[in-house]
């Protein structure tokens, strides 16, 4: 990441470029009274600006602060990607995890596969005992 051109924040996305980033990057819409919430509450924030203040990567982490921790919402534009906005950003979010969770935190995430290879490069690993992800949808 070249910090003369982005700068790596600690803030979540103003709403409007939450929910677009998400769209634009093809990651499920959101509306928003779910995004709201999510912006509020998460245990980390991580968005890369560029110079002009616009949001063009971000990521964050929702745990209880013990022991799980889930990353989510990992996203980069498009135009931005390649540059290695996704690595830092998630670089960030493992280092804060490492500093303040108790040792054995457990930290998971949904992978798609653009994303996956970053993932077990940052130590992430297919489960071997068999486990399969799941998920349902509310509404």
């Amino acid at each position: 990441m070249d910090a003369a051109t982005y700068t790596l924040t600690t803030d979540p996305p103003p709403l409007e470029e939450y929910l677009a980033l998400r769209q634009l990057t093809g990651l499920t819409p959101k509306r928003a009274e779910q995004a709201g919430p999510a912006l509020a509450n998460s245990w980390a924030w991580r968005t890369v600006q560029t110079q002009s203040g616009q949001t063009v990567a971000m990521g964050r982490v929702v745990g209880d602060g013990g022991w799980y921790f889930l990353v989510a919402d990992m996203a980069t534009l498009p135009e931005h990607q390649k540059k290695g906005l996704g690595r830092a950003v998630l670089s960030a979010l493992l280092d804060e995890i490492s500093d303040r969770a108790p040792a054995g935190a457990y930290v998971t995430l949904m992978a798609d596969l653009p994303g996956q290879r970053l993932y077990e490069q940052l130590g992430f690993e297919r489960p071997t005992n068999g486990s399969i992800s799941m998920h349902r949808r509310i509404g």
